[in-house]
């Protein structure tokens, strides 16, 4: 009930604020009774596009830790016992050979999953479930921690804030600019063109919807791609393939843990579907490992 609350509360904050940015810069004002002003219309589509990722970016790891439910285990109090501080330490240790900051980390509770989320390199977040701790040997875990601080040192999740934000700023541009044009093609004709009619209104929801499913297939591209990296760079970390390979296919043989929406394409594991998910198969991700070069 949190995470449905969270997740609410959210979006109607970040539309507002978006909402209130547009009035602002005077970029909300793209119908005019002469037609569209494009200019204006891409300013808006790309303050509403690029304002909704980077927001997104910002708000992504304390989100992260209250949807998961996130304990940190080296901030103030420290690690509670012998395996947290191992964790840590082993975090400690692949943050320095990937010359980035120290992340925070933290455990939560659930089925075999790990994530890594945050805005910048040097603050970023790691965290693990206590059914992967439970369910895998030492070597496999550092092989995880190591995929996603190779998520982190990669930059994943600017990068991806910045697809999303591209893809968020055509799908707002292009369901107005075409709504626009049912609009004015159903009222050929008519008396009445003082502003836009239902056609535009309707049109334009119906877009963004259909837009927003295209983009995410995109966007589901892109995770996809930057899974093989990270698994890669989790083998450079590690200095050799198969302890990675091993956890992949211990997490092929285990129930994965299901994830908070905002941190999914951040996991080790991810959704199934073939156009949406945001990790390639198991089996894909352990034949790449074996077939890299060096």
């Amino acid at each position: 009930m949190k995470r449905i609350f969270l997740f609410v509360l959210t979006n109607i904050a970040v539309v507002a604020v978006l909402g209130i940015v547009a009035s602002l810069l005077g970029v909300n004002r793209f119908l005019t009774p002469n037609g569209l002003n494009l200019p204006m219309l891409l300013g808006f589509a790309l303050v509403i596009g690029f304002g909704g990722a980077i927001i997104s970016l910002l708000i992504s790891k304390p989100v992260a830790k209250w949807s998961a439910g996130v304990r940190v285990i080296n901030g103030a109090e420290g690690p509670q016992n012998a395996d947290e501080a191992w964790i840590v330490e082993t975090v400690r240790k692949l943050a320095e050979k990937a010359q980035i900051g120290m992340p925070e980390v933290g455990i939560f509770e659930g089925a075999p999953n790990a994530f890594a989320t945050g805005a910048f390199k040097n603050s970023s977040l790691v965290a693990v479930t206590t059914g992967l701790l439970q369910g895998m040997t030492k070597e496999e875990i550092e092989a995880v921690i190591a995929h996603e601080v190779a998520h982190i040192a990669n930059g994943d999740m600017v990068t991806m804030a910045l697809i999303q934000g591209v893809m968020n700023t055509f799908v707002v541009f292009l369901s107005r600019v075409i709504g626009y044009a049912v609009d004015s093609f159903l009222r050929k004709g008519s008396d009445n063109n003082s502003g836009p009619g239902i056609g535009y209104y309707v049109s334009t929801i119906v877009l963004d919807i259909v837009l927003g499913f295209a983009a995410a297939i995109v966007v589901a591209w892109f995770s996809r791609h930057r899974e093989f990296r990270a698994d890669a760079g989790a083998a450079r970390l590690m200095g050799r393939r198969q302890p990675m390979m091993n956890a992949l296919a211990r997490l092929g043989g285990m129930q994965p843990g299901e994830l908070p929406k905002a941190v999914e394409a951040m996991g080790i594991t991810g959704g199934m579907g073939k156009l949406f998910a945001t990790h390639p198969p198991i089996e894909e991700r352990i034949a790449a490992l074996q077939n890299a070069q060096g």
